[in-house]
């Protein structure tokens, strides 16, 4: 697993109090994209915690990004995000 992985995996653990948690690096699918070229990577977020429940969609968007902070600035260009609550 990359260093960058690790770093948004422990982001989203701390910020979200979860361990379930699958992270797939989609940075190849994107060579050639003006934002490969910044080095950036492109990921896929599945993520089930208990601080999505009650939650609207958009709300739990905004929740991932403020748990991944200044990993949007460093490493992340682009991610896609699948966020759960536990009943589902």
């Amino acid at each position: 697993m990359s260093d960058r992985i690790h770093r948004i995996r422990a982001a989203l653990a701390e910020g979200l109090d979860t361990d379930d948690i699958a992270i797939r690096d989609d940075s190849h699918l994107h060579v050639g994209h003006a934002g490969a070229a910044t080095g950036l990577g492109h990921f896929h977020v599945t993520i089930r915690s208990p601080k999505f429940s009650g939650v609207s969609p958009i709300q739990r968007h905004r929740m991932v990004y403020d748990a991944l902070g200044d990993l949007m600035q460093t490493d992340i260009h682009a991610v896609q995000i699948r966020a759960m609550a536990p009943e589902e």
